[in-house]
């Protein structure tokens, strides 16, 4: 029986394989980011370090086969994004002047951590990302990481916390309205959709 737990430095590689299983619209996104390591240091890896505290994993006998990570104050996260995460990786992506292919545009987006600094979502101080192999989906697990980080974020006093995700994504949508997510009117941010929620499960 899978369980919940905090996450471990051994589980780095199993958290950066799920988020490239589940990285294109919930599937398999190695096709269109063929390099296996740049998803994972955009959406993954950089919280897993950064805030450990706020990682946990779906764990099935020993492997993580889901996640949810995030971070407590996002202002502050993108200040460490540029300065302590970015530095190492930008020789090996280089910022594209102008993107012309899913990887160059994945890439600019590791380049600009400042488009998390939402001025809509402001009062929803946190932000999150979770990710499940699908085999995992469907059975309660999702709630049960979602839970397990929301109670976190409430001990910490963060009243509120957000999330952006692809439109196209209905499932991932019919979760999130399921946890309690609403929309949240963004104008003008080229990509995805924004909900929030109060972080108090009460």
């Amino acid at each position: 029986m899978p369980v919940i737990r905090p996450y471990r430095p051994e589980d780095r590689g199993a958290v950066a394989e799920v988020c490239v299983l589940t990285g294109d619209g919930g599937g398999d996104s190695r096709e269109r980011w063929p390099d296996p390591d740049l998803l994972p240091n955009v959406f993954a890896l950089p919280y897993v370090d950064h805030e450990p505290e706020l990682a946990f994993v779906l764990d099935d006998g020993g492997t993580a086969v889901g996640y949810v990570v995030g971070t407590a104050d996002t202002p502050a996260f993108v200040t460490w994004f540029r300065k302590e995460w970015l530095p190492p990786l930008a020789e090996r992506y280089p910022l594209p002047e102008r993107p012309t292919t899913p990887l160059e545009s994945l890439a600019w987006v590791l380049h600009n951590p400042e488009r998390m600094l939402v001025p809509e979502v402001a009062d929803h101080p946190a932000h999150l990302h979770i990710d499940l192999l699908p085999a995992y989906q469907g059975a309660g697990h999702g709630r049960a990481l979602m839970t397990t980080f929301l109670r976190a974020l409430d001990a910490m006093g963060v009243p509120r916390v957000h999330l952006q995700m692809d439109p196209a994504n209905t499932r991932a949508r019919a979760f999130y309205d399921r946890m309690g997510f609403h929309e949240i009117e963004v104008t003008g941010h080229p990509a995805g959709a924004f909900l929030g929620r109060a972080t108090s499960t009460a």
